[in-house]
C-alpha cells in the first residue's frame, strides 16, 4: 500500500515521523511529495497515486484540501484524519472499498488511541456488501443497489445471494446463500462473471479473476488489440470487469499499442521472459512462426496461464489482425 502523510505543526510532524517509520518497516511505500509544491498540488498527486491519505491535524483542513478531487467511492483512495496528539483516528473517505475503516483501526492500534468509525453497517454489526466485495476482489455493478442492500439489512430484512462459484464459510446474519442456483428476477445479490442477463433489480458482483494473454506484431495499434479483446469477452459471454490483468512476453514490454490498450482499460500488464513462459505446464497451441520470432512456441496462452498462476484456460489462442489473445481463469476461493 502506498500512503501519503500530511502534517502542519511541529507536534504533527513528530507523529508523522513515527507513522512513516512504522509503516515503511511493515513494507508499505511512503508517498514522496514534491517539497516545492503547494498543499493542493501535493494532495492532488497523492489522490492520483496513493492508496491512502493521512492528514494529521484539523479535519477541516483535510476536507477543504481534498474536496476538489473526490470522484467516486469505487476509485477514490481512503482518507484518514488524526489529531496531532494522536488521540482520535477518523476515516472520512473510502471506509469500505478504500479500506479506510480497517486502516484507521490499524493506525489506532499502533497509537493506542480511539478509531472513530461512523459507517452504519459497522456500528450496527451488519454485513457490508461493499466491504465484502472489496475483500473478495469483486467489482460492484451498481453502488445504488449496494446502498439498497445495506439499507434493507439495517432494517432487519433478509437478502438472498446467488453465486456461480462456491463461497466458503458461514453466511453472515441476514444473508440467504444459494450456490449454483439460477438467480431469480428479484431483489438480491448475484456473484457472476457473466454478462448481465438477469433481472434489473439484482446487485451484480463481478469476480476479477480472468487474465488475458496478448501477443502482437510490432507496431500493432491499440485499436486492433481492443477489437479482438472485446470479441474474446463477447465470445465467452463475460463482463469486461472480470478481467484482472493482461500479460505478454518481455520483448513486448515497450510495445506502444499494447501499453496504450492496457492504459485505456486500466489493466495492469505483466511481462514474462522466455524461460518463464516455456516453464508453464499445459497443452498449448504451438507455432513455429512464433517460436522463431519470440523464442517460445506460444505467447498468449502461456502468458495467460502464467499471469493467472496456473489457472484454467477458458479461451485458447484467437487471432485477428496481427493480434493473438487467450484467457485463463485464476482458481481462487470466495469466502464469507
Amino acid at each position: 500500500m502506498k500512503i501519503a502523510f500530511f502534517s502542519f505543526t511541529d507536534c504533527g510532524a513528530l507523529l508523522k515521523s513515527r507513522l512513516c517509520l512504522y509503516f515503511s518497516g511493515k513494507g508499505h511505500e511512503i508517498f514522496a511529495k514534491e517539497p516545492a509544491s503547494s498543499l493542493k498540488e501535493q494532495a492532488a498527486a497523492a489522490f492520483r497515486e496513493a492508496d491512502a491519505l493521512v492528514f494529521i491535524g484539523a479535519a477541516g483542513i483535510a476536507v477543504r484540501t481534498i474536496a476538489p478531487f473526490v470522484c467516486s467511492k469505487l476509485s477514490d483512495p481512503s482518507l484518514v484524519v488524526i489529531d496531532e496528539l494522536g488521540k482520535w483516528v477518523i476515516p472520512l473517505l473510502g471506509g469500505h472499498i478504500g479500506g479506510g475503516n480497517e486502516f484507521a483501526l490499524e493506525l489506532a492500534g499502533f497509537l493506542h488511541s480511539e478509531a472513530v468509525i461512523t459507517t452504519a453497517t459497522d456500528i450496527h454489526g451488519v454485513f457490508a456488501v461493499d466491504l465484502w466485495a472489496s475483500r473478495q476482489d469483486l467489482a460492484i455493478d451498481s453502488m445504488e443497489k449496494a446502498k439498497r442492500v445495506s439499507a434493507a439489512l439495517l432494517k432487519g430484512s433478509e437478502i438472498r445471494l446467488w453465486s456461480d462459484y462456491p463461497i466458503a464459510g458461514t453466511p453472515p446474519y441476514g444473508i440467504v446463500y444459494d450456490c449454483g442456483r439460477e438467480a431469480a428476477d428479484t431483489f438480491g445479490i448475484l456473484v457472476s462473471m457473466k454478462r448481465s442477463e438477469t433481472g434489473a433489480d439484482l446487485l451484480r458482483l463481478i469476480p476479477r479473476r480472468l487474465y488475458v494473454g496478448i501477443g502482437c506484431r510490432k507496431g500493432t495499434p491499440a485499436e486492433a488489440i481492443a477489437e479482438l479483446f472485446d470479441y474474446a469477452l463477447e465470445s465467452l459471454c463475460l463482463d469486461g470487469r472480470c478481467v484482472a490483468g493482461a500479460a505478454s512476453i518481455d520483448i513486448k514490454r515497450a510495445e506502444r499499442g499494447l501499453l496504450e490498450f492496457c492504459e485505456s482499460r486500466a489493466l495492469p500488464c505483466s511481462f514474462f521472459d522466455k524461460a518463464t513462459l516455456e516453464g508453464v505446464e499445459g497443452h498449448f497451441s504451438a507455432s513455429d512462426f512464433v517460436r522463431k520470432a519470440a523464442g517460445v512456441d506460444n505467447v498468449c496462452e502461456r502468458a495467460a496461464v502464467a499471469a493467472s498462476e496456473s489457472g484454467k484456460l477458458l479461451l485458447r489462442k484467437t487471432a485477428r489482425g496481427g493480434v493473438t489473445i487467450a484467457a485463463a481463469l485464476k482458481q481462487t476461493e470466495l469466502s464469507f
